[in-house]
């Protein structure tokens, strides 16, 4: 009687033990099953953000010819020797920064700190036209402008002025510009003078 309680006992625990084996076997698969599983996703998103990857460098790409393209023609249709602009985009603290330098040579400069206050106006004034072009969906097609001239000299005024005239025409641009420049303000289609009386601006 007590050799059967215990062959009962020794297969009791053995169907246990094969229980637990299959279940074992069963963890196994499906962990085999997951790890391939996750290494399929590994591989996807590493497809993946190679994809992104390459996307960002040809929009990079496209962005810096756009903007140097742009800012690069206006500054030769006001000036005789004129810079071109350099697009440059960086990663810096996990982030895409772009940096922005004349050229003129091979030779990189700063365009607050190396060039004169004329070239960064037009400079300024096409990257906003750069800017205005690329919106998707663009917005209205109005660009206020305060004294966009006002760091160049008198002999670049004519040229400046009919580009900006030149491209409001072309691109369908209405351009509300502040100056105190008589030869800009030549160019618009309507003047409207204004004067200060008692800290409030008038039209006259």
């Amino acid at each position: 009687m007590t050799n059967d309680l215990q062959i009962k006992t020794l297969r009791s625990q053995l169907e246990q033990q094969k229980g637990q084996q299959l279940q074992i076997e069963k963890t196994i698969t499906e962990t085999n099953r997951a790890v391939k599983e996750k290494k399929r996703e590994l591989q996807r998103h590493e497809k993946a953000r190679e994809i992104i990857r390459e996307v960002g460098i040809k929009t990079q790409q496209q962005l810096s010819f756009h903007i140097s393209d742009i800012t690069s023609l206006a500054l030769e249709a006001v000036f005789v020797n004129p810079y071109k602009l350099i697009v440059d985009f960086v990663q810096r603290r996990n982030k895409t920064e772009c940096d922005l330098y004349f050229d003129r040579g091979g030779y990189r400069f700063d365009p607050l700190g190396a060039s004169g206050g004329g070239a960064v106006d037009i400079a300024s004034f096409a990257l906003r036209i750069a800017s205005w072009s690329m919106q998707r969906p663009k917005s209205r097609n109005v660009i206020i402008l305060d004294e966009p001239l006002r760091f160049l000299s008198a002999n670049h005024q004519e040229q400046a002025s009919q580009m900006i005239k030149e491209i409001s025409e072309k691109l369908g641009i209405q351009f509300i510009i502040i100056t105190h420049e008589p030869i800009l303000a030549s160019y618009a289609d309507k003047v409207f003078e204004t004067k200060i009386r008692k800290g409030i601006t008038e039209v006259i």
